[in-house]
């Protein structure tokens, strides 16, 4: 029994220090706040504050409770150990066995220490050169991600999508919602090339295709980051309404421009203009916090106009001719059974960059 105090001991104290470092005590003083606040009946004569105080109490809720499970699990088994004979001994170790276990799987949130990991994730994929080849594999990646999300316990929105004339996109965005949804999808950010013979070529002939997928985080106000108005140009035009093109057009479609930076986001899959513009700041302030974190600049008044990660080094190859392996550029992590990998087994990649 003397080793298994040990080993719980140790586990008490990563526990512990786990506990501080991710804010646990703060982050539930936080959410019996939000539960007085939610319960009050008088919160839903704004329903965009009581939507947004209700998502953040479930991802919170989502986000500690496996952490306050464990730390009353290791209670118990320590009440346990100094009740019980060696008797129990083997059970009680495969008890540790599996808290310690559990302990691993959950500090990897310790990873998670950017300052926008634990928001939501914008994710846009867009086909890069090479006509239907290019929209194809883009719509390949939105096929990867949202099965990764599926399995992951993500939840994905559509916010904007384009089809390509014979075959997949040729852009597509996504609102991507949950645990440090940006700090697991921000490995993503780049661009994927993919190698393969061309199904669309009369001649089988070897393809290279790329997509720009892009990562940013949810900001849902100017609490984290400031943008001058001065520095805004609001363009309002002509879109086609949800029963398809030319069916219900009005003008609720909104282009925004950062003039300093030369930045555009342009959205029209809304209901109205309002709505429209709304989600547009939201993707601009999460492309220009993006910018900010690739150009290390203090402030958004710092950033330089073309320098966002576009259409460089590509993070990625996904080679299916002459033989199979995915392998990230910047980890040297690969993977041989391709299939899986393109079904949404992104992990292990993540997984990798994380631990760089």
């Amino acid at each position: 029994m003397q080793e298994l105090e040990k080993r719980l001991e140790i586990l008490n104290q990563n526990l512990a220090a786990a506990w501080d470092k991710l804010g646990i005590d703060e982050k539930i003083a936080r959410i019996e706040t939000l539960e007085k606040e939610v319960a009050e009946p008088e919160i839903w004569q704004n329903p965009a504050n009581a939507t947004a105080k209700n998502q953040e109490l479930a991802k919170l809720t989502d986000e500690i409770n496996p952490w306050k499970l464990l730390h009353t699990q290791t209670s118990d088994i320590k009440e346990l150990i100094t009740l019980s004979d060696d008797g129990l001994k083997s059970e009680i170790e495969e008890q540790v066995a599996a808290l310690e276990k559990t302990y691993e799987e959950l500090k990897k949130a310790l990873r998670f220490n950017g300052p926008h990991d634990d928001k939501n994730a914008i994710l846009r994929i867009t086909a890069g050169v090479g006509g239907t080849e290019a929209m194809d594999w883009s719509g390949m990646l939105e096929r990867m991600y949202l099965r990764f999300a599926e399995r992951n316990g993500f939840k994905a929105a559509l916010v904007e999508r384009t089809a390509g004339e014979e075959a997949g996109i040729k852009t597509a965005v996504y609102e991507i919602s949950g645990s440090h949804a940006y700090g697991t999808l921000k490995s993503e950010h780049g661009v994927h090339r993919l190698v393969r013979l061309s199904p669309f070529n009369a001649n089988n002939l070897r393809q290279t295709s790329f997509s720009l997928v892009e990562v940013l985080p949810v900001i849902k106000a100017d609490t984290d980051i400031k943008i001058d108005e001065k520095d805004l140009r609001i363009d309002v035009y002509h879109s086609g309404g949800h029963g398809g093109q030319s069916v219900n057009t009005t003008n609720s479609a909104v282009r925004i421009t950062h003039l300093p930076t030369n930045t555009v986001v342009a959205i029209q899959n809304e209901r109205s203009q309002l709505q429209n513009k709304e989600k547009a700041m939201e993707i601009l302030r999460g492309k220009l916090v993006q910018m900010q974190l690739e150009q290390h600049a203090e402030s958004i008044d710092k950033l330089r106009a073309g320098e966002s990660a576009k259409w460089g080094q590509q993070i990625r190859n996904y080679v299916l001719q002459p033989y199979r392996l995915v392998k990230d550029t910047r980890t040297e992590h690969e993977e041989t059974d391709t299939d899986a990998v393109l079904d949404g087994e992104i992990m292990p990649f993540i997984d990798a960059y994380l631990d760089l």
